[in-house]
């Protein structure tokens, strides 16, 4: 029989939306996580918690804090080595900095080289499910999930769909992409933490030939997740609005093929229209808000009001490689900058942030009875944090009076070099700088 397990630091979670219910952050200062066979017992008081189970074993991480793991929803596997390219706006970054790079993983070696990198990183920076373009080649995106699967991550991701108005060599014909795709799923689909999700690159460069593909995908497969792009840009909105004359805005193009739902994840949609964003809502499609490549490119800022506004769902997205890096802190932080400076901003909490990079994840992808916060029953996904002695967020945390200003201090503050420990399923798949 397996031993009962008391995890012993500051804790902090947010098992109910800060969005829509006050007081949704909960922490205990001196907090238990009681974990069994990789799920959640019990979360409260550390001496509430050894009386309810007093033969458990201990873990003593106290100056540390216990946050759910990161749930990033948007970004991509192929770019990890092209981050920093500025001044660049989307279509251009796609054509002269992006897209060449995704031709590379077309050399096998290359592309498990990435993945083996790209996993590490994700797992260095406490995300511990992520939602993932794959590549345009199946061999790249097979090894991604079977290097994610050997690290012990949950990774939602598929093969990139497109067969026009790209490189040439991106390009797929649309039974290939199809045999393709079911035989990825066929392999990786719930294996162990590894879910698929149907993944045209977007409008622009998918057919409706192979729109239709996407479509015939998830008919047949119905567990399966989808994502994809949505109105990033002005100058890609309008060229969308060229190739399908017929659509009313640019969601429609995807309707027009039953794309979204439950599980699905659109990114960005900083320029959706009203009617765009009550279609959404009707049908439960989320939004992956991706801040820092929002800025980075020039997109826009996101209308995080209308969005909550219209009862659609937000979640948090880094976007590698046109996004800043693999922090969820920092994209958090971005998110809470762009609010405050936005026209119709959003007031946003520390409490905000933790939701956005957790719970709300969770909740995009259809895993929110699962994973997201700490209520018993759920997998045992954590992030240990504990800055170094002598490091600014160490200083910062001395002062903090509450353990929502310590929130904040992480929040602004916190990187990899923070980041102690990391578990999926009560499994660590990450330590103190070492995978």
């Amino acid at each position: 029989m397996s031993e009962h397990e008391i995890l012993r630091a500051s804790i902090l979670h947010t098992p109910d939306n800060p969005f829509t219910v006050d007081n949704a952050l909960q922490s205990f200062e001196d907090g238990g996580l009681l974990i069994r066979d990789g799920r959640i017992v019990a979360c409260g008081d550390y001496e509430a918690i050894l009386s309810r189970c007093p033969d458990a074993v201990t873990v003593d991480w106290r100056g540390g804090f216990i946050l759910p793991g990161m749930i990033d929803t948007h970004l991509h596997f192929p770019q990890l080595r092209i981050m920093g390219a500025l001044g660049r706006t989307l279509l251009d970054w796609l054509d002269r900095v992006a897209l060449p790079e995704e031709v590379r993983m077309s050399d096998q070696a290359y592309a498990v080289d990435i993945a083996r990198g790209f996993v590490h990183a994700l797992a260095a920076h406490g995300t511990t499910t992520a939602l993932v373009f794959g590549a345009h080649f199946s061999s790249a995106t097979r090894a991604l999930f079977e290097v994610a699967h050997t690290a012990g991550l949950r990774v939602v991701s598929g093969l990139v769909l497109s067969d026009r108005m790209l490189h040439p060599q991106l390009h797929q014909a649309p039974r290939a992409a199809y045999e393709d795709s079911a035989a990825l799923i066929r392999d990786f689909h719930r294996k162990g933490r590894l879910l698929y999700a149907v993944t045209p690159r977007f409008a622009l460069s998918a057919s409706e030939a192979m729109l239709e593909v996407c479509r015939s995908l998830v008919r047949d497969h119905p567990s399966v997740r989808f994502t994809t792009h949505l109105n990033e840009n002005v100058d890609e909105i309008a060229e969308v609005a060229r190739l399908f004359p017929w659509a009313l805005d640019y969601l429609a193009v995807y309707e027009r093929y039953e794309l979204g739902g439950s599980g699905a994840v659109m990114a960005h949609s900083v320029w959706t229209t009203d009617a765009e964003l009550a279609r959404l809502a009707d049908r439960g499609t989320s939004v992956a808000h991706c801040p820092c490549s929002n800025a980075a490119l020039g997109s826009g800022i996101f209308p995080l009001r209308r969005h909550l506004d219209a009862g659609v769902h937000v979640s948090l997205g880094t976007d590698v490689g046109g996004g800043t890096g693999f922090g969820m802190p920092k994209e958090a932080l971005q998110a809470y900058f762009t609010q405050r400076t936005a026209k119709e901003g959003v007031s946003l909490g520390a409490a905000h942030l933790l939701y956005l990079a957790t719970r709300a994840g969770a909740e995009a992808l259809a895993l929110g009875d699962d994973i997201g916060d700490f209520a018993a029953g759920k997998a045992a996904d954590l992030v240990l944090i504990r800055p170094p002695d002598a490091s600014e967020l160490a200083q910062v945390l001395q002062r903090a009076e509450n353990l929502e200003q310590s929130l904040a201090a992480i929040f602004t503050l916190a990187g990899s070099e923070s980041v102690r420990e990391v578990r999926v399923e009560g499994q660590t798949v990450y330590r103190s700088g070492r995978p």
